[in-house]
């Protein structure tokens, strides 16, 4: 994924252009989805790529953004530590990045000591300056979780007139992407435990980002100009700038995160927006020691950061303003290339709630990377906001890739490889006269003013705009071919069908090239059927290729043999494009349901092969009631005797005597409702148990509980320590009343369990959830018609 030719650290070369390339960092709490991707780090390789092209001195930094609330939340939810999830999803990232042939020079991570140690620094000299302040301010503490509650641990309605969104964060709305404190939430809750949260004062350190408007207007107005901003990006700029700066509180009531340097805040840690984008200097520090070179050398260096609009504020505004605070020689950004957002067919993805296609979903399908990377390129949402659709990614790469690029090289390496006699035995012809052939230079023309089109948007980094250009170029060479009939030329004019065939040849070279920034894995592949080191793609003036691209018959030597052409691209049929539309419908939680009631199903087939024994199916053993009935033994103790079935609770609450326990009335399908007392009252909020679905066992012999009579009981699962238990949840679509079923066992429950023979004791000790929180039998899970049950968060917790 990095650079892995590189022998030594690259460091700015005096008299060289030296180009600094960031993107926005991925947070780690959850798998990129293709907006993420495009949105920042595959547009950021794009220009990086051809940045290498043109012999630029440039260096690509990213890596994982690891500190903040949403890290301990995540954390939270998989009942793992802050850092296990930190290194799971940098794992994850690096993965699909690589996948996705991403060219960072280094993917580093925020939780390295030296992003400690640079984060430190810099507000040291912040302190010093007097650009801080320290003030109390209103937070919302949860009584519950006893703690205060960061951004990201508080939702609500979003209070921006006409948005109203019910599942806005405390830092920002997703929904109208309008910037938030928790206490401007209408109804917030506490994400962790849903309660009401109240507020309290805590004390904080500000950014006086007030005192440091000159400087930063200052920058602002000439930078924009100078650096090209994209228009999203000085919109959202000037709408802060206009608003009026506010002092911004930069420490945090967490203890994930940076650590504050002073003594009487040493419980807080930074708040992530004042460390992350100094995570870019961190990672060029686990890069290089000489990291200065690069971050305090405005006068040789060039700073291009990519990101979503989302992000724009903190690169224009705030983090702009702390390295002017530092009163430091810092590499400030010069030019900023803003995406707005990749919607999915008809919604939005979500990282939250699962919605779209994700990096490893891409990986897992049969549809080649320089596909998908082409898709995402032409469909980048620079000005306004685009939409996936899997009809959409069909037409484009069957059309412009197979049809347009892949026929054009393919017909040229073809025909060439054909034997002497129909063909050129694969070796390239000399063609003298090329400059005075009229088709030929009416070609050339063409070519290169595209050439000139495509140089000008990239340099802009207008990068859709670069991958039109390219591919007009294929468009032209597939005319030029056409008109020139060079199949006839070949018996009646060899020497034009030989400067028809070396030109369209430069042409082959000169769009591996081209597009080698967009397509990296497609430009190796045509450099090997031209028999040529990959390396040797380059667009340097210095070497003087952009001269020789306007005249492509010169691009190639004659007697040069070329390797073996193979078709660059396969046709993508409405069949797979429709099945990949199924697949990724609905919300990874969906699929997952989907694929757990697929699993369910062959395992059921499995276990149904393994007990026919001598080609005769075992009989499942009777009931104990009618056992007893032909005086028979005591059957043998089964999953199968237990009759747990799908309930709903119509109503719960809090019993009249006991308070540690809830009386709920149940519809398990039988018309009336059964009375169920749970001792759940200290786990579980009272409201959480309205009209939820549960998993009942039905069989048990009713027992009075504190004067109400219990006529069943929920299932439930605890922890290891017993400090924590949650509901058994059976999917939302689970039909009332139905059985619970174990796959693979079959046979009618008992009217009632024997309580002395322990049938629900001896069976309850191997009822469990599973690592990825399926409620199991064994290792049978819990099945219904809709899927298998789950719990919320414990993983290999018991079930009672």
């Amino acid at each position: 994924m990095e650079d892995l030719n590189r022998t030594a650290p690259k460091l700015p070369i005096p008299g060289k252009r030296n180009i600094l390339i960031t993107s926005a960092l991925p947070y780690v709490n959850n798998v990129p989805h293709l907006g993420n991707i495009i949105g920042c780090v595959l547009s950021a390789d794009v220009f990086a790529r051809y940045c290498r092209l043109r012999g630029y001195n440039a260096i690509y930094i990213c890596g994982t953004d690891e500190y903040g609330t949403a890290t301990e939340t995540k954390a939270i939810e998989e009942n793992s530590t802050p850092k296990q999830i930190c290194d799971k999803y940098h794992a994850i990232h690096r993965e699909v990045y690589k996948w996705f042939n991403i060219s960072f020079d280094e993917f580093g991570r925020t939780s390295s000591p030296q992003q400690t140690e640079i984060c430190q620094a810099i507000f040291k000299k912040l302190l010093d300056n007097n650009w801080l302040s320290e003030n109390s301010m209103q937070q919302l503490y949860c009584d519950t979780c006893e703690r205060f509650l960061a951004d990201r641990l508080v939702e609500g309605n979003c209070p921006t007139e006409g948005c109203n969104y019910d599942s806005a964060r405390g830092d920002q709305c997703e929904n109208c992407g309008k910037l938030l404190n928790p206490t401007e939430l209408i109804n917030p809750r506490c994400k962790q435990c849903k309660n009401t949260p109240r507020i309290r004062d805590t004390s904080h350190l500000f950014l006086e980002l007030p005192l440091l408007k000159d400087k930063l207007v200052n920058y602002i107005e000439s930078t924009s100009v100078a650096g090209g901003w994209s228009q999203n990006a000085i919109q959202t700029t000037n709408a802060w700038l206009k608003e009026g700066l506010k002092p911004r509180c930069i420490t945090r009531d967490l203890k994930w995160g940076v650590p504050v340097p002073l003594e009487e805040f040493k419980d807080k840690v930074f708040y992530v927006w004042f460390d992350a984008p100094i995570g870019y200097v961190s990672i060029t520090s686990c890069y290089t020691p000489d990291w200065e070179k690069w971050w305090k050398n405005p006068e040789n260096v060039e700073l291009y950061q990519f990101m979503g609009k989302d992000n724009v504020p903190f690169h224009t505004v705030m983090f702009p303003s702390t390295l002017l605070g530092t009163g430091e020689n810092w590499t400030l950004m010069k030019t900023i290339s803003v995406t707005e957002y990749l919607n999915y067919e008809a919604g939005k993805f979500s990282k939250s709630k699962g919605v779209g296609v994700f990096g490893n979903d891409a990986k897992d399908t049969n549809i080649p990377v320089e596909v998908w990377r082409y898709y995402l390129l032409t469909n980048r949402p620079e000005v306004s906001d685009t939409l996936f659709t899997w009809s959409d990614l069909q037409a484009k790469s069957n059309s412009e890739l197979l049809n347009n690029l892949g026929n054009f090289i393919n017909r040229v390496l073809s025909f060439l490889a054909k034997p002497p006699g129909s063909g050129y035995g694969s070796v390239i012809p000399d063609a003298p006269g090329a400059d005075s052939h009229p088709l030929t230079n009416k070609l050339a023309e063409e070519v290169g003013k595209y050439v000139d089109q495509y140089l000008e948007a990239m340099e802009k980094v207008k990068l859709k705009q670069g991958l039109k250009t390219a591919m007009s170029i294929s468009s032209e060479g597939n005319a030029y071919l056409q008109e020139s009939q060079f199949w006839r030329l070949y018996k009646e004019d060899q020497p034009s069908c030989s400067i028809v065939v070396k030109t369209s040849l430069g042409l082959v070279y000169l769009l591996a090239c081209l597009l080698e920034p967009f397509m990296p894995s497609f430009s190796v592949e045509v450099f090997k059927q031209l028999n040529l080191p990959p390396e040797q793609a380059s667009l340097c003036d210095e070497k003087g290729d952009m001269d020789k691209a306007k005249r492509p018959w010169e691009i190639l030597p004659a007697g040069h043999k070329i390797g073996t052409p193979e078709p660059l691209f396969k046709e993508l049929k409405i069949e797979e494009v429709e099945d990949y539309r199924k697949k990724f419908a609905g919300s990874q939680a969906d699929r997952l349901e989907r694929e757990e009631v697929e699993k369910a199903s062959k395992l059921a087939e499995e276990l149904k092969k393994k007990a026919t024994v001598g080609g005769k199916k075992q009989q499942a053993k009777k009931p104990a009631g009618e056992a007893k009935s032909r005086g028979a033994v005591e059957p043998e103790i089964s999953i199968t005797r237990l009759d747990i079935r799908v309930g709903l609770i119509k109503k719960a609450q809090k019993h009249p005597d006991a308070d540690s326990l809830y009386v709920e009335e149940i519809d398990l399908g039988e018309g009336d409702c059964r009375t169920v007392v749970s001792g759940l009252v200290k786990y579980i909020p009272l409201e959480e148990m309205q009209n939820r679905k549960v998993c009942i066992l039905c069989n048990l012999k009713p027992a009075n509980m504190r004067g109400v009579k219990s006529e069943a009981m929920v299932l439930a699962a605890s922890s290891s320590d017993h400090t924590k238990v949650e509901l058994v949840d059976p999917p939302q679509s689970a039909v009332v009343g139905e059985r619970v079923t174990f796959p693979g066992f079959e046979g009618e429950p008992d009217d009632v369990l024997n309580p002395k023979k322990k049938v629900w004791e001896t069976l309850q000790v191997d009822l469990q959830t599973n690592s990825d929180l399926v409620a199991c039998y064994k290792d049978i899970p819990l099945t219904t018609s809709a899927g298998v049950c789950k719990v919320a968060t414990i993983s290999n917790g018991s079930i009672r």
